[in-house]
């Protein structure tokens, strides 16, 4: 009994310095796990305080600071692992070949993901602009990491992935300070052309919408069969479309008014 005893005694006397060196190895890895987090979150709030100060949208700072949390703290988890003994290369690898898999079958959506990216960064359009792009006009109500939703006139909402945006030609109708606008109707040759220029400028003389520089101004131009009478204006973006709606009524009803025959024609079209 007593033999086993000893036996057993030296067998732990054996092994206790190997689980001292461990349990050493697992309190200065527990440590360090919590060190290495406390200044991981300390950092990730200076980068937050950094891009609020240079004006960064606030989609693309949440997401970038996510992105920048996830692998500061991966990083911290594997080197506290191999502090412990933990073999870490087969892990990383494992870990590399997923991100690959994943990468490979999710292509598409990574390419809208890359766009939405590069619109938040450079900015050609922001929420609230009139842009169209890929047969689609609305305004932007919204930039998503994968889509950026647009609202037309009908009052439908349209979800154009970020990818086709950043890759093909946008019109940003709201980009500028002033936009051109028209106003086009059909007169017939017989009509007084003098006389329906000063009626038509006579509609937006004392608007103050219609902007005074670049001057409002009719053109006339032969058609076949009529002369196509066209008032340009410049306005603010925001402003064209009510005002080309309104002044579009006001011209058909002042030249009615003064017998112009609207798309009538005596003429016979070549």
């Amino acid at each position: 009994m007593e033999t086993h005893v000893n036996s057993l005694w030296n067998q732990l006397n054996g092994w206790l310095p190997t689980v001292l060196a461990y349990v050493g190895q697992v309190v200065l890895a527990i440590i360090v796990l919590l060190i290495g987090w406390t200044i991981i979150n300390m950092v990730i709030r200076a980068l937050d305080r950094m891009m609020a100060a240079s004006h960064l949208e606030p989609t693309l700072r949440g997401f970038l600071l996510s992105v920048a949390g996830l692998l500061l703290k991966a990083l911290l988890l594997i080197s506290v692992a191999s502090m412990v003994g933990i073999a870490t290369t087969s892990f990383v690898a494992v870990l590399g070949a997923a991100g690959l898999a994943v990468g490979m079958a999710l292509q598409g959506s990574l390419a809208n993901f890359a766009g939405g990216v590069l619109i938040l960064l450079f900015r050609p359009f922001k929420v609230g602009d009139s842009i169209t792009a890929s047969g689609s006009t609305g305004t932007v109500v919204a930039i998503e990491m994968f889509r950026t939703v647009l609202c037309d006139a009908s009052n439908k909402f349209i979800y154009v992935p970020n990818g086709t945006l950043s890759n093909n030609v946008l019109v940003n109708s709201s980009q500028a300070d002033s936009i051109a606008a028209s106003v086009t109707l059909l007169i017939d040759y017989n009509d007084d052309i003098d006389k329906a220029r000063a009626l038509i400028l006579d509609l937006v003389q004392d608007d103050a919408l219609v902007l005074k520089t670049p001057a409002p101004s009719v053109t006339f131009l032969p058609q076949p069969a009529n002369v196509a009478v066209s008032l340009s204006f410049w306005c603010a973006p925001g402003n064209a479309t009510s005002l080309v709606g309104k002044y579009s009524e006001a011209a058909i009803k002042v030249l009615k008014k003064e017998g112009y025959r609207l798309g009538v024609s005596t003429r016979t079209a070549a």
